[in-house]
């Protein structure tokens, strides 16, 4: 049987997106096909999104960075949203796809030493994971 693919928005495709779509494959890859793209993406997934996810055991370090056209033609269970530019910008989807929408900064935008930076891309991604431990548990009650 063929899962249904849940596809992760971001602007860039470069950091919240992918850790999303770590945190998911690792989590629930018995539920659905997890992909992420971008409205707009970077040209390569963020170094300190790999090197924080790779701290929790998490390899995202072959991802790409892809674009949300490439995902138009597939049949999509599940559209969830990270920041609030890929929200608004979303094309219009078929009434069928369940659609989720949670904010987080980009860590993308951190200022400072690379210890600083590291301690935003840390706390995004441990939002992320409380997040979508949530979610996972919830899509797992429903079945």
């Amino acid at each position: 049987m063929e899962l249904p693919t849940l596809l992760i928005l971001c602007t860039g495709n470069s950091c919240r997106s992918q850790m999303a779509e770590g945190f998911l494959r690792e989590l629930a890859d018995d539920l659905f096909t997890t992909q992420s793209a971008g409205m707009n993406p970077a040209k390569e997934v963020h170094p300190l999104a790999i090197k924080v996810m790779q701290e929790i055991g998490i390899d995202i370090s072959t991802n790409s960075c892809k674009h949300i056209s490439q995902f138009l033609d597939h049949k999509i269970d599940t559209v969830i949203t990270v920041c609030d530019h890929a929200d608004q910008s979303c094309p219009t989807l078929p009434s069928s796809i369940k659609r989720h929408h949670f904010s987080f900064p980009d860590p993308a935008e951190a200022v400072g030493t690379e210890t600083e930076k590291l301690q935003v891309f840390r706390q995004v991604r441990d939002d992320i994971s409380r997040l979508l431990l949530a979610y996972v548990a919830g899509r797992r009650d429903a079945l």
